[in-house]
């Protein structure tokens, strides 16, 4: 925390903001850009992050009324515009998915518990309302097999109108850790690669896909 200096009226400087928090509301935010589907909501890295956020706006505020020094009013001012930068970027990408992919994310039962509460409300508003308006100006003038909103025809088998995540999407990562990862799904000839700790790879999302769950990969 920062105290104020009896002689001068300022006060010395010392991050509100956790580091390892910044640093991992960074990675989430990297990983979400970078994926092509939608990652697991950070649920209580983004309540800590908005708590910290509100501390450092009330110590702005306080170290204004009370004249503290301007440079150390300037730092902390760094720290909050970063986070909320950050934080910002983080929930606007997610809602950029949610906005292109809003069938899938709903029909897939994986994609949907990955949603926040919110995030599951506004995917069901955005779908009802675009299915709402396909119907009023395109859907119900066709012929009555081809107004669904989700298939071609009525005679489709799969929903074959709901765009999904292009998993075999090549991304640039990097390992956290030794890992090792098959190259092909299972059933298919057996092949792997031995990731150290630092080596950047250039690889399809789908084979990294688990590792990044699970925290032993990053995205760059």
């Amino acid at each position: 925390m920062a105290s104020n200096s009896e002689a001068g009226g300022s006060a010395d400087y010392e991050t509100l903001m956790s580091t390892s928090d910044v640093e991992l509301l960074k990675r989430a935010w990297r990983n979400e850009k970078a994926a092509p589907e939608i990652l697991q909501y950070e649920g209580a890295l983004v309540d800590r992050a908005k708590e910290q956020i509100e501390l450092v706006e009330e110590t702005i505020d306080d170290y204004v009324e009370n004249g503290i020094d301007p440079l150390v009013v300037s730092l902390y001012q760094m720290d909050l515009d970063r986070a909320q930068f950050l934080l910002r970027s983080y929930l606007r990408v997610r809602l950029l998915k949610i906005e292109k992919f809003m069938f899938h994310n709903l029909k897939s039962e994986e994609a949907e518990r990955r949603l926040s509460e919110q995030e599951k409300v506004f995917a069901t508003r955005c779908a009802d309302d675009l299915a709402k308006h396909f119907e009023e100006t395109v859907l119900l003038k066709l012929p009555e097999n081809y107004q669904s909103v989700l298939k071609q025809s009525l005679i489709s088998e799969v929903d074959d109108m709901v765009p999904q995540p292009h998993l075999d999407t090549f991304v640039v990562c990097r390992s956290k850790n030794f890992v090792s990862l098959n190259l092909y799904e299972e059933g298919e000839s057996p092949e792997t690669v031995e990731m150290e700790r630092g080596d950047l790879y250039f690889i399809r999302y789908k084979i990294v896909k688990r590792a990044i769950e699970s925290g032993q990969i990053d995205l760059i």
